[in-house]
């Protein structure tokens, strides 16, 4: 475990209130009395709204479903992890020693749900201003430029395209298991082409599931392609 004090320099923020910071640092699987969860339930609604009204006041000509595809992008668990993995927050998570020997510090879930409640953690502490602060200095930090194009990418689209065009037929998504409470459920797709199964990946959404399947099923074909 790493000095918390090297979190609070790459967020540029010291917590006035030590156990809060800690909260939000304590995974569920570590056996105390309190963990991360609600911090991270009030974290994502802050980072939300943060990032939707980011990108509200910069696209001014955006319409609503490119809005929201935008920051679909940006605050999905990918988008999240980004983020974490920019102030390494993987060391500073108090985590079991089975979700430890499993990488626990660098699951995407485990990185983004962190982040979600540390910045609920920020907020309850500073307001939503400073939270801002922090949020948007590592967005732009980790996307030196944020358009449609760099940041959105539909990688079912693409691959159904690839597929297309060198197969003749679409790619088949079939979810294979759901996991969790209905409130946080989670679902696992795999991606075949022509019986060969490409990629299977887990979401937090069954669209959240395919994009990432179809992700990982592009970069495979796209090596093979290059080889």
């Amino acid at each position: 475990m790493n000095d918390i004090k090297e979190l609070e320099k790459s967020l540029d923020y010291q917590f006035k209130n030590k156990n809060l910071i800690i909260e939000a640092l304590t995974h569920k699987s570590y056996k105390k009395p309190y963990n991360n969860e609600r911090l991270e339930f009030l974290g994502d609604a802050v980072i939300d709204l943060i990032i939707g009204e980011y990108l509200f006041k910069k696209f001014s000509k955006v319409n609503e479903g490119e809005l929201s595809k935008l920051r679909a992008s940006l605050v999905n668990e990918r988008g999240l992890e980004k983020l974490a993995k920019k102030i390494d927050l993987g060391k500073y998570i108090f985590i079991s020693l089975a979700e430890e020997n499993n990488h626990g510090r660098e699951k995407p879930s485990l990185l983004s749900n962190a982040f979600e409640a540390i910045i609920g953690a920020i907020y309850l502490e500073s307001g939503l201003k400073r939270a801002k602060e922090i949020v948007l200095k590592l967005l732009e930090e980790v996307y030196p430029q944020i358009d449609l194009k760099s940041i959105f990418r539909d990688y079912k689209t693409t691959l159904q395209e690839l597929t297309q065009a060198q197969f003749g037929t679409t790619p088949e998504y079939t979810m294979i298991a759901s996991f969790g409470p209905d409130h946080k459920k989670e679902f696992e797709i795999e991606v075949s082409v022509k019986g060969r199964r490409l990629a299977i990946a887990k979401g937090k959404s069954k669209k959240d599931a395919q994009q990432k399947a179809a992700q990982k099923a592009l970069e495979i074909l796209e090596k093979e392609f290059s080889e």
